[in-house]
């Protein structure tokens, strides 16, 4: 069975262009987590969400939005239909069939893989593109350097994580504590 890590690697490795575009995974940004991201020179941002079952999927419309200031809450794809997000475009990435293209809101684009068991290999079908949610920057809407901290502040995470060294640590891990206030 394939891991949804296998799928992304073989995602952005076949559908992505590290020299003209960031990439992104498991990126929060607004309130949920990009499964992925991607920004390309012109500060255009595309969210690809994967979803590998049918109450995952549907799940995805049940998330909600807090206004900071006013407390009003939103749905998710309700901001996103309107035009109210940090995206330019949103994808769904999905399991070949899974989802009736209909039962697909107009503003999400779909992507749908097929994983040949006995041959490894993924491949990925562009059935709609998405519609341009705002023609604004990434950029214009979010705070470049604190981007790039945070995008910082991740990576060295990471690389503690992925070299196994998280528990062997012998000082005080100061991200786990800001991340709890």
């Amino acid at each position: 069975m394939l891991k949804i890590e296998e799928l992304v690697h073989n995602y952005i490795n076949t559908n992505c262009d590290f020299d003209k575009e960031i990439v992104l995974t498991n990126f929060f940004h607004s309130d949920w987590e990009a499964d992925i991201l991607s920004i390309d020179n012109s500060g255009f941002s595309h969210e690809i969400e994967i979803k590998l079952s049918k109450s995952d999927f549907k799940n995805d419309f049940k998330k909600f939005y807090t206004n900071q200031k006013s407390g009003e809450k939103f749905l998710k794809h309700d901001k996103i239909g309107c035009g109210d997000y940090i995206c330019n475009a949103f994808s769904f990435l999905l399991p070949m069939g899974m989802i009736e293209h209909m039962d697909i809101p107009e503003h999400c684009g779909i992507i749908e893989f097929y994983h040949d068991e006995d041959n490894w290999e993924t491949s990925f079908y562009i059935i709609r593109e998405p519609k341009i949610i705002h023609n604004d920057s990434y950029w214009k809407l979010c705070d470049k350097d604190y981007f790039l901290r945070n995008i910082a502040r991740n990576l060295l995470f990471k690389k503690f994580e992925l070299k196994g060294k998280k528990e062997e640590l012998i000082f005080k891990n100061y991200f786990e504590e800001r991340n709890t206030k």
